[in-house]
């Protein structure tokens, strides 16, 4: 059993914290709306009022955030981890998907405070968080993702280390603006099917068995069919459209053309700017149904 503290309370890190109860470790959460903790805390987690008092003495910090903004404050603000005094060389692991140039930077930050850091993003949507079956994508020194295998093992199927810090979320973000593509890309073909005159339940049942498939595919293009875009969201817009913006940053560090990207990111940022970012990542149908010929 370890000392563990969670910060992030979202869909992901609710089913994370869940895990971590599970396993048996003592663990503190907080999150910026304390309501979120209750099923938690009736399950024997402590609520802490920030990071700061979540991460004193703790063996293990995991968080779990929207952005970089977001990972800033929590790591590096006044009443951020750093400023709680976890345990010399306890376990920094930072799940969240972030930006490859804040990542680096935050690394440093928390290794000159003495911590191990380990840049582990994650794929995988809620439910798989919450039984334990997501893919954790690390970027970590050998020795630091050993001594953190306690606390990953209960999250994930799988840990795959790319290597160093920075390379899991390298992959997290090439990985999501392909995601984006293919997403764009299911929203374009249905638009087209339905000025065709094709039925679009039969259109997405072909898809779904054709060489066009996959699960981004399959899921979202049935839910651009159904039209459910405000209920049971399980990636927003806004959450697609802040990777897809990440992952063009890095590639444009790159050096690195992403043309097909930046389409995609166009339609979500059309999303935003109608102020439908809270809706599911199906919404981007909308956009696709609008757009008009170049």
């Amino acid at each position: 059993m370890a000392r563990v503290a969670m910060i992030g309370l979202g869909r992901m890190g609710s089913g994370m914290a869940g895990r971590l109860l599970e396993a048996g470790h003592d663990l503190t959460v907080a999150n910026r709306t304390p309501h979120r903790a209750a099923s938690l805390l009736e399950r024997g987690a402590r609520l802490a009022a920030n990071p700061a008092e979540a991460a004193r003495d703790a063996d293990a910090v995991l968080v779990m955030v929207s952005d970089d903004a977001a990972s800033e404050a929590v790591w590096l603000a006044e009443d951020g981890v750093l400023a709680g005094s976890p345990r010399p060389g306890a376990v920094a692991i930072e799940c969240s998907t972030l930006s490859h140039e804040w990542v680096l930077r935050l690394a440093g930050e928390v290794t000159a405070a003495g911590l191990r850091y380990l840049d582990v993003p994650v794929t995988g949507l809620p439910d798989a968080a919450a039984q334990g079956r997501l893919t954790l994508l690390a970027g970590a020194a050998p020795d630091d993702l050993e001594a953190a295998g306690p606390i990953l093992e209960p999250l994930a199927e799988r840990v795959v280390h790319f290597g160093p810090v920075g390379t899991g979320t390298a992959y997290k973000l090439i990985v999501n603006l392909m995601g984006a593509v293919q997403i764009a890309g299911a929203a374009e073909g249905l638009a087209l099917a339905e000025r065709a005159g094709l039925d679009p339940a039969l259109f997405a049942d072909a898809v779904a068995t054709s060489q066009a498939a996959s699960p981004q595919v399959v899921r979202n293009i049935r839910r651009m069919v159904a039209g459910d875009h405000d209920r049971a969201v399980t990636f927003s817009a806004q959450l697609r459209r802040k990777d897809t913006a990440y992952a063009l940053q890095f590639a444009q560090q790159l050096e690195v053309g992403a043309a097909l990207g930046s389409v995609a990111l166009e339609g979500l940022e059309r999303l935003l700017t109608d102020g439908r970012g809270s809706l599911n990542e199906s919404a981007v149908i909308e956009a696709a149904r609008a757009r008009r010929p170049y």
